[in-house]
């Protein structure tokens, strides 16, 4: 099975992760941020993966600690499942709407981290979370998973629905890309990822 368990202990957060890649999209999740929980179960039931996150964090000075100590967890704990990425698609895209908003999410377990983030958010909170965080979410999350992701807004007026349609296409492209080919190589000229 591919699955990982990762603890990530700071002086700002304590972030642990499991997930099982291959799983059925059962979660656990308490971050203490409401609107970060719905957004992971989304992820979670979307991807497939059975995934359990809990962060305590200093929430008392801000969010920023907790909500990108997540998503560097999360990318680390998604790395490791992947061991050495053979037989793997590698790639995927998906188009995802939620009611007005459309978001486009493509994916590369490519080795090197880049992040396109264009969604634009109306309002600076989304719940209680802070909508600007959600860059620093996906930019920890490339940098420790080595992955390029490219998230766009095609269309959206609610923020809420824009950043829910963006995690659903996430995940969705995230499960094409980790997805088992029946291949064993690595899908590379290079022979690595």
């Amino acid at each position: 099975m591919r699955n990982a368990k990762v603890q990530r202990k700071t002086k700002e957060t304590d972030v642990a992760v499991e997930l099982i890649l291959d799983g059925s999209g059962k979660n656990e999740i308490d971050t203490g941020i409401g609107f970060l929980d719905h957004m992971l179960d989304s992820f979670s039931r979307h991807s497939r993966c059975d995934l359990k996150v809990s962060c305590s964090g200093d929430l008392h000075i801000d969010q920023h600690h907790t909500v990108e100590d997540v998503g560097i967890t999360l990318g680390q704990s998604i790395a490791k499942a992947l061991g050495d990425k053979a037989g793997i698609e590698r790639f995927g895209s998906v188009l995802c709407p939620l009611d007005e908003a459309l978001a486009r999410a493509v994916v590369d377990i490519s080795g090197r981290p880049f992040l396109h983030f264009g969604l634009k958010f109306s309002r600076p909170q989304i719940g209680s979370l802070d909508s600007s965080l959600l860059r620093e979410f996906f930019g920890g999350f490339v940098l420790h998973a080595g992955w390029t992701l490219h998230l766009d807004q095609i269309r959206g007026e609610n923020d809420h629905h824009l950043a829910e349609a963006a995690f659903k296409a996430f995940a969705r492209a995230s499960r094409q890309a980790w997805s088992t080919s029946g291949f064993t190589d690595v899908p590379s000229t290079k022979g690595s990822l």
